[in-house]
């Protein structure tokens, strides 16, 4: 399993000692394109996302949630999937530092965070004014693993 390539020249995740230092992860599907619907994220995704309220089949609804919504199932599924490559779950995470376009997605981020870790965790919130590659990246998280439990 990979994580994928970084769209620059830097590590995606960089493992020393029993600690993981993940690199800002974005919501960019192997193609390339910034994941911006329910219809990119894998069916198993979509069933919680439901029972939070969200992906209600409703264009009207799904118009405006799914942006922020999709990502951040996206960008917690990565994070934990370089945990995995690692050997180490989501428990193993000691901090994440979330970036967000603007701080209005952070209720919704939220609610997602929330399926991927039930117990709080440190966790710092930033609004910036852009994101790379483009304006349809609403959030980036980095995050901190420690292995040595």
């Amino acid at each position: 399993m990979s994580v994928g390539r970084p769209l620059a020249n830097y590590a995606a995740f960089r493992r020393a000692g029993d600690w993981v230092f993940a690199s800002g992860v974005i919501a960019v599907d192997p193609a390339r394109s910034v994941v911006t619907r329910f219809e990119q994220l894998p069916p198993d995704a979509r069933a919680p996302l439901r029972e939070l309220g969200y992906d209600t089949g409703q264009m009207s609804v799904d118009v405006f949630e799914a942006p922020i919504v999709a990502q951040s199932w996206f960008v917690l599924d990565r994070i934990r999937q370089i945990g995995a490559e690692n050997g180490a779950g989501l428990d193993s995470v000691v901090r994440l530092v979330q970036y967000f376009r603007d701080l209005r997605h952070y209720p919704a981020y939220n609610r997602v965070r929330g399926l991927f870790f039930p117990q709080p965790v440190v966790s710092t919130v930033v609004e910036v004014s852009r994101m790379l590659p483009s304006d349809e990246v609403l959030v980036e998280v980095e995050a901190t693993f420690y292995l040595g439990r």
